[in-house]
């Protein structure tokens, strides 16, 4: 399998697309061609547990890769999960929650960053690098944590996050800048995600930089979801969830299914659209976004315009207004027309808009709806459901299911199973699970997560519990026109 930049001009190996991270132009790496997986497939998988349906689904995108060392690698990585990596939970009729949190950094983040060290390792093998790898990670909250995470003490790899300083919860601070490890790095940003999102593909394009690290024997890869080994993983939890209904006879092989994402830089939802192109009887995908919804905007007008306010919420990891994901979909739209997407990121970049066609627009909708919550919507949402049904759920999830209830009550008709896909445990958002769902307010997190557990009685996550007692190890604070300075400090 060879992938293409949605730029044009590059064909590169599984391998090479996920050293690089990012193509040369600044374009993703997108596969030539998706994969299918058969009927036949589909039914040999319904036998499979999640590491073997994961590296099933990777090996079709991944064919250079050894299918054994793969599966290996997924076993490990899912080892590291309590239980189950991506239960279903029946929440109702036809409703359903899929858990992505079970892992080390109780974020849905861990379905991918537990895996990608590996194909990040061999990939090196496979291209015959030898330099050491540096990944830059910006991340909104739950990417950072979970990389450093993943790639903790990895050989020949170190690992640089970049955050907003003020755009994190006090949980998603604590989990980074206490993160151990000896290849580590942290830096708070003065800014928000797409300013932290902005100066990392900046690093990454600049050829001046690139020289720099060239000397220290640095090459570059990143671990955000522009990285397509990041991607990858994330297709396989939509196959499990769907293979999961089949095989506790809550639909029939082929039936088709909706699924509402809460959705920022647009990958999470992308690698549904992904698993839909692969063969999996997927009927909607309901984007769900928070007080910041250009993507609901998007969908709704086929107009991306950056020019609104920016809002701080309580579903941080949301709070994201350049969708970088979003250039995979476009470029699929636009009949894989290179020269038309990258127009289209340059207009984004110089006047921070860009219009689709009618047309373009028609065929998204064909698939993809949008909505919203506002704060008021999300502690509605989570209220409501925790009343009825005792179900926790954190605030990006709240969000998803404010959405999907919207849905429900403007198609009363509709009876498609519907899969909500929860992102985080509700322990990393204490507070604000905790005032959604008892209208009591705290200050500090820990007494959130104590008066939290006494409300619900769901159980707090170790890694949690211990940060508290864990030293602060990362202070700095950067200008985000100052990042490489920082980067160039870390790799001397």
């Amino acid at each position: 399998m060879l992938f293409i930049s949605t730029r044009g001009g590059e064909k590169v190996s599984g391998a090479q697309a996920i050293v690089k991270g990012l193509s040369e132009n600044g374009g993703l790496y997108v596969p030539e061609k998706f994969p299918k997986i058969s009927d036949a497939e589909m039914s040999e998988m319904l036998e499979m547990n999640y590491p073997e349906r994961a590296a099933k689904v990777l090996l079709k995108y991944l064919t250079e890769y050894d299918a054994a060392e793969l599966l290996a690698a997924c076993e490990k990585a899912y080892a590291k999960f309590e239980g189950d990596p991506a239960p279903l939970v029946r929440l109702d009729d036809g409703v359903y929650m899929l858990e992505l949190w079970h892992g080390p950094t109780c974020a849905f983040k861990d379905m991918a960053l537990t895996v990608l060290p590996y194909l990040l390792r061999k990939g090196c093998d496979l291209c015959g690098i030898k330099e050491e790898i540096l990944v830059l990670v910006a991340t909104s909250g739950d990417t950072g944590k979970a990389a450093l995470e993943g790639f903790k003490d990895a050989d020949g790899i170190k690992v640089m996050v970049f955050y907003p300083s003020d755009g994190v919860s006090k949980m998603q601070k604590l989990q980074m800048s206490t993160q151990e490890g000896g290849n580590v790095n942290v830096v708070a940003v003065k800014g928000n995600f797409d300013d932290c999102q902005t100066a990392v593909k900046e690093i990454f394009s600049n050829s001046e930089y690139a020289e720099e690290l060239k000397k220290a024997n640095i090459l570059l890869s990143s671990a955000n979801s522009i990285n397509f080994g990041r991607l990858a993983p994330q297709i396989a939890y939509y196959f499990s969830a769907y293979l999961d209904l089949v095989s506790s006879e809550q639909i029939a092989m082929g039936e088709e299914i909706d699924f509402t994402v809460p959705t920022g830089n647009f990958g999470n939802i992308l690698a549904a659209y992904y698993a839909k192109q692969m063969g999996l009887p997927v009927r909607r995908l309901h984007c769900a976004s928070n007080q910041n919804k250009i993507l609901c905007d998007f969908l709704a007008t086929g107009v991306y315009d950056m020019h609104r306010e920016f809002y701080k919420t309580t579903s941080p990891s949301m709070d994201i207004l350049v969708s970088s994901n979003l250039e995979r979909l476009l470029f699929e739209i636009s009949g894989r027309n290179a020269k038309l997407t990258a127009k289209r990121m340059e207009e984004l970049k110089t006047s921070g808009k860009y219009e689709i066609t009618a047309e373009e627009l028609k065929a998204i909708n064909e698939t993809f709806d949008g909505g919203f919550a506002d704060e008021e919507g999300c502690v509605e949402a989570m209220y409501d459901v925790f009343v009825d049904t005792g179900y926790t759920m954190d605030t990006h999830t709240g969000c998803a299911m404010k959405v999907a209830v919207d849905w429900f009550e403007k198609h009363k008709k509709d009876e498609t199973n519907m899969v909500i896909v929860s992102t985080a445990n509700p322990y990393k958002f204490p507070q604000d699970v905790l005032y959604a769902v008892t209208g009591n307010d705290v200050k500090d997190s820990f007494k959130g997560i104590k008066r939290l557990h006494a409300a619900t009685a769901m159980a707090v996550p170790k890694c949690l519990k211990e940060l508290r007692d864990k030293p602060v190890r990362f202070t700095a604070v950067a200008d985000r026109k100052k990042l490489f300075d920082e980067v160039l400090k870390f790799i001397k």
